[in-house]
Parts: C-alpha cells; sequence; structure tokens
C-alpha cells in the first residue's frame, strides 16, 4: 500500500525554521518521506495531525532518523 504525500504545495517554513507551513512537516520529515516505509509514512502523518490540532511542537511524536 502506497501512503500519500502530505504536501500540498505550499512549500515554506514557518518563522522558526522547524515546520513548513502548507503540510506541516519537519525538514527531516520532508526529506525521509520518498524512502519511508509505509509504517514510517503512517508515523509521521500522525504526528503532523497532532501538530495541526496543536497537541504536539515540531518534532515530536516520530523520530525521522528511526528508519535509517
Amino acid at each position: 500500500m502506497s501512503i500519500a504525500s502530505p504536501c500540498v504545495n505550499v512549500c515554506r517554513m514557518n518563522a522558526d525554521n522547524t515546520l513548513c507551513v502548507g503540510c506541516h512537516r519537519t525538514l527531516d520529515e520532508i526529506a525521509q518521506w520518498s524512502r519511508a516505509s509505509d509504517d514510517a509514512k503512517a508515523a509521521i502523518l500522525a504526528a503532523v495531525e497532532k501538530r495541526r490540532t496543536g497537541h504536539a511542537p515540531a518534532g515530536a511524536g516520530h523520530r525521522a532518523d528511526a528508519n535509517r
């Protein structure tokens, strides 16, 4: 199963350069996406959802280097 990227083509980092304002991913998560397993992608999406709803800061809930 292939998980679609959360990219919405609004590729710009926030003021403190921690998250993309479009997809709410960190630079590490964006860079990892194309080679990440579906499990890693699901973890990234879960972290993104927490960030969107204000329940987790950047980098929380997923280590981008966990599957390297």
